[in-house]
């Protein structure tokens, strides 16, 4: 089969496509017929090894698993022993390292039933992106409905998710993004859009029951500030700042102030795979209840632009590869 391969550390030329041998579905696994990728900053930083302490993780001197992309959707090819779930054409999604590839053998377990009313093409966006939202609101921010919630990244991939979800939930939303993305905000269903060019939400003068962080670019005694005192501040990610430890500072530096915060709650999260949260998402995607929104799809053969366009999460919603 063709995968894109990365054999070193470092920016998107280092990828080539390859032929590699076909993977087989072993005990409780499915074949996937990959048909869309979706590109995450998870995957730029596996790209480039940075920060480098997670080489620790990936390997410290060369990739150890030389193939890209955690979404993916696609359909059944093979099922192997003991599968009993899913079927030979189920039309299928999930989340798994190694989706920029035509075939992928993947646990049952990780795999769900991909919503009906969508393409391939967007349906490769939803896990990585939407699975973190959905956690961060429900499982971190315990959210209500009547709640005051903020999503500082409103427009990007996982905010996108999060504007619409939260209005699920019930909650007030109010999204904090560029002016040039406000429209596209507006359009999920926020009840309030903060352009971050023209004004600074921490001087709002307004206060959250939840904020959730997708950005990490103010400092805690900021969105402190303006966080109901007995509100949860929920962190996604940490300023893109240090080529040895990235985040990790203001991981530790929000751990002990969530020691001090009196009845605030400071957390941070990681995602989780979860089959039974794909079956929900699926659910409120064919209820329209939730729309994956997609910039651009791009073809196999300009994975190096994908990766330069949405890799780095300076993309509008989700950028995906379209792989057969």
């Amino acid at each position: 089969m063709k995968a894109i391969v990365y054999r070193r550390y470092g920016t998107p030329e280092v990828l080539e496509a390859q032929e590699v041998p076909t993977p087989h579905a072993g005990e409780g696994q499915v074949l996937v017929r990959i048909r869309a990728a979706g590109v995450n900053p998870y995957d730029w930083h596996h790209l480039t090894g940075t920060p480098y302490f997670m080489r620790l993780m990936a390997g410290p001197r060369t990739p150890k698993r030389p193939i890209l992309g955690v979404d993916f959707a696609g359909e059944v090819e093979a099922v192997g022993p003991g599968v009993t779930r899913l079927h030979v054409g189920d039309e299928v999604y999930g989340m798994r390292m190694g989706a920029f590839a035509e075939y992928m053998a993947v646990d049952e377990d990780l795999v769900e039933t991909k919503p009906a009313n969508i393409s391939f093409e967007q349906a490769s966006a939803v896990p990585l992106a939407a699975l973190s939202a959905l956690q961060a609101l429900r499982d971190k921010g315990r959210v209500q409905a009547g709640q005051r919630v903020l999503i500082n990244g409103a427009s990007g991939g996982i905010g996108t998710f999060a504007v619409q979800l939260a209005r699920w939930f019930g909650a007030e939303v109010t999204g904090v993004c560029s002016g040039r993305n406000a429209e596209l905000v507006w359009s999920l269903g926020a009840d309030r859009v903060i352009d971050y060019t023209r004004s600074d939400f921490v001087h709002s003068g307004q206060t959250y029951d939840l904020i959730v962080d997708v950005v990490g670019n103010r400092s805690i005694a900021d969105r402190r500030r303006v966080l109901a005192p007995s509100g949860t501040l929920v962190v996604l990610s940490g300023p893109k700042t240090g080529r040895w430890l990235g985040p990790l500072p203001a991981t530790v530096r929000l751990a002990v102030a969530a020691r001090f915060c009196g009845r605030q709650r400071l957390t941070g999260m990681l995602t989780r795979a979860s089959r039974a949260d794909l079956a929900l998402l699926r659910e409120l995607i064919e209820a329209g209840k939730v729309v994956p929104v997609v910039e651009k799809v791009y073809p196999m053969h300009e994975i190096n632009e994908a990766m330069r366009h949405g890799g780095q999460g300076h993309a509008k919603a989700k950028i995906v590869v379209a792989v057969k």
